[in-house]
């Protein structure tokens, strides 16, 4: 009866129970029109502040909109907890059981990266901010995430800096990859201004990645940005492994001015030691060929 029970949860409330498992705390946040769950690190604030940014979840199920989208798999929140900088996860508009009005099956399928729903999570964003007195954001963002983050970044000038992981930053490139409908009324990061070159901006993809193709990534990846492919890993495998090399080199980031350049892609297969914004593997500097896409 107990597993029978667990089963028959909803995604809402089993993102609770691994929210409450890893000691974050809860609040809701109004933004432009909704609410919006927020959890932070345990902790003291600092100035500055990670914001994490998950996954579209679960948007469909057998081809109709899903009843609850949010994300079953608690990997953000594992990231988020490895991380010692103080940090929030913001939740995306009708996700974790916030379905009252005016939420609408659209703004978690086609217009999941729309203009109301960048917004409102803006707001939630810069009420944190002004709350806690940030004076430096760096937005963290994982599969759809990371669409929400390069959009999100240009909204809240405490920017300093922007990583995502697995992203499907060309949104047309993405759905053409994967021969579904296009996200009809979403804003495609590809095609927006870039973000200021003092804005740091690291791309991680996965060379074994099917959801997200390493291409998708690559192609909308903005002037200045860094894209660092990792061989051997999947949309899922292993990020949590790769994550202390991640937050340490953001550590170096830290206060340092970018150069404006062209993007640039780095392969290499295993776990890397990031430093300098290189990539290094057994001692050896430098990018080692990838295989063709």
């Amino acid at each position: 009866m107990l597993a029978l029970g667990a089963g028959c949860r909803t995604a809402s409330e089993q993102f609770s129970q691994h929210a409450t498992e890893r000691g974050l705390h809860a609040d809701v946040i109004m933004g432009e029109g909704f609410q919006h769950l927020v959890l932070s690190t345990p902790g003291s604030r600092g100035v500055t502040l990670h914001v994490y940014l998950d996954g579209d979840g679960t948007p469909t199920v057998g081809g109709y909109p899903a009843a609850d989208p949010t994300p079953r798999d608690p990997l953000v929140l594992d990231l988020m907890a490895l991380d010692p900088t103080p940090a929030i996860y913001v939740g995306r508009p009708c996700y974790h059981g916030l379905s009252g009005a005016p939420c609408s099956p659209s703004l978690w399928t086609s217009g999941r990266y729309s203009e109301p729903v960048v917004a409102s999570m803006a707001a939630v964003v810069r009420r944190v901010v002004a709350a806690r007195g940030v004076g430096r954001i760096v937005w963290i963002g994982y599969s759809g995430g990371g669409v929400l983050a390069v959009l999100l970044a240009a909204r809240v000038p405490e920017t300093a800096g922007v990583v995502t992981i697995a992203a499907n930053l060309d949104i047309d490139a993405w759905t053409d990859a994967q021969r579904t409908p296009p996200l009809t009324g979403s804003l495609n990061p590809a095609r927006q201004p870039p973000l200021a070159p003092s804005v740091s901006q690291r791309h991680y993809a996965g060379g074994r990645d099917q959801v997200v193709p390493v291409q998708v990534t690559r192609q909308g990846a903005a002037p200045g940005a860094e894209v660092i492919i990792v061989a051997d890993y999947d949309h899922r495998c292993c990020w949590a492994t790769l994550w202390p090399s991640v937050l340490a080199a953001l550590e170096r980031d830290r206060g340092a001015l970018r150069e404006y350049q062209h993007p640039t892609t780095t392969w290499f297969r295993g776990a890397p030691r990031l430093r300098r914004g290189r990539s290094e593997r057994r001692g050896a500097w430098g990018a080692l060929p990838g295989p063709p896409i």
